[in-house]
């Protein structure tokens, strides 16, 4: 299948998109599927410990919302699994990385470590 055929996952890595020729067709499939590859890929992938502002509410299985979450884990048998603590109530709660698109970060444990080690990690970014 090529992606003019109208692949459905629009999630190829960036280093595959880099490799394929320009397109003459600005309008075409093609070129609006490697748009959502590029917008899949600028999904940021957070660090235990960030504090998210999600892009908007999410409504959960209770009824309840959340907006604010920091990135944690917790452990099922050997495996670490990726869940979000909830600011307002502290509960736990998986959400997808489509969920995370548009979110911002709102604070790092990396720059609540010391004043230094946030000035050295800011420097590498």
């Amino acid at each position: 299948m090529e992606e003019s055929a109208g692949p459905n996952e629009a999630r190829a890595p960036l280093g595959l998109i880099e490799l394929l020729s320009d397109l003459k067709d600005p309008d075409s499939y093609a070129h609006a599927w490697r748009q959502r590859c590029r917008d899949w890929a600028s999904i940021p992938d957070y660090e235990e410990g960030d504090k998210i502002r999600l892009a908007a509410p999410v409504t959960l299985t209770d009824g309840s919302t959340c907006q604010i979450v920091t990135a944690t884990h917790y452990r099922r048998g050997r495996q670490k699994r990726r869940c979000y603590r909830i600011e307002e109530t502290g509960g736990l709660v998986r959400l997808s990385k489509a969920t995370l698109a548009g979110s911002e970060l709102i604070g790092s444990v990396k720059g609540e470590v010391s004043p230094v080690l946030a000035e050295y990690l800011a420097g590498r970014e």
